[in-house]
């Protein structure tokens, strides 16, 4: 699949001495959905925002879909959306007016038939002539998105885009943003909400202090780093961890105080442990009333490379995903 958006050794310095990006190398494919996820001041916003050419890069250089975001820069621009963060309109304006005017601000000419699509995917339709200033928070958000739409980007970027809504809407917002990646939409969200990253991206890009860590195929990471636990519910709680023939002690652990045991093995092995395990605690005479198997989640993938205890372990493994 070709690249859509290049992004060479960027790095950004602001004025105060701050360095809020390292070199950051970053290819995104034509058509996918991809969620850079990252702690509160990671980078994130400055790297959306020097793409989107609100804020110069120190050094580096960014193309979009083969165009230079500085030297040139409104073939560039002209391709990508952008749904802030922040909710920014003005509130005294329709919403019929505000994403009509959205799109001149790009040189397109009218399409009513495009601005009335758009709305009504958005469920804004009924609420054109509406001032934003009444509209509820949700539905300024989703007005956000409908005036990123108005110009018919080819890159949307979507800055953390169900912060503070609800269950229901943020699940609608996510099947539209699979809709619009079905129309050939590349769509680079930032969240803090790691289930929505899991529900939708196909790649996973983790950056934290300025530099990008990871980006890998979503189901590849969760294969190399996600681990599989088995837990077995005991009859009696344990003191410590036992000494069972032929299993590892580091492969087990004690929860619940004392009264689960958890056996954490490589699924990717020939041999995964199990049956020993089973064997060896049925000869220890401990016996267990019920067991359960489970996998790591993205959630946990995330926390475990941000503290840097995966980090040696993936670097070498990723690099090669970083530039593909």
């Amino acid at each position: 699949m070709p690249n859509i958006l290049a992004v060479d050794s960027v790095s950004k310095t602001y004025a105060s001495g701050l360095t809020a990006l390292h070199h950051i190398d970053l290819n995104i494919r034509r058509g996918e959905i991809f969620a850079l996820l990252g702690p509160n001041g990671a980078g994130k916003t400055t790297l959306i925002s020097i793409v989107c050419g609100i804020v110069n890069a120190s050094s580096g250089s960014v193309r979009v879909d083969g165009h230079d975001i500085r030297r040139d820069w409104r073939a560039a621009r002209e391709l990508i959306g952008l749904v802030p963060q922040e909710l920014t309109t003005d509130a005294f304006e329709t919403v019929l007016a505000t994403v009509s005017f959205s799109r001149g601000l790009f040189g397109k000419p009218a399409d009513p038939g495009h601005i009335e699509r758009v709305l009504r995917s958005l469920s804004l339709w009924d609420k054109r002539d509406s001032k934003i200033v009444t509209l509820s928070g949700g539905m300024k958000r989703r007005l956000l998105i409908a005036k990123a739409l108005s110009h018919e980007p080819q890159v949307l970027f979507l800055d953390e885009p169900t912060a503070g809504v609800d269950v229901t809407l943020r699940r609608e917002m996510w099947a539209l943003v699979r809709g619009l990646r079905e129309t050939g939409v590349t769509v680079i969200l930032t969240t803090h909400y790691i289930e929505e990253a899991e529900e939708m991206a196909d790649r996973v890009g983790v950056i934290s202090k300025g530099r990008l860590i990871l980006v890998e195929d979503k189901k590849v990471l969760m294969h190399k780093l996600g681990r599989k636990q088995l837990t077995l519910a005991l009859q009696q709680p344990l003191a410590m961890v036992p000494a069972l023939q032929g299993v590892a002690a580091g492969a087990l652990a004690l929860a619940k105080d004392g009264h689960e045991l958890v056996y954490t093995y490589d699924s990717d092995q020939e041999r995964t442990g199990i049956a020993e395990v089973l064997l060896a605690l049925s000869q220890a005479g401990i016996a267990f009333r019920d067991l359960q198997t489970t996998q790591s989640s993205l959630e946990d993938i995330f926390v475990s490379l941000i503290e840097g205890s995966a980090f040696e372990t993936v670097a070498a493994r990723t690099t090669a995903g970083v530039a593909a």
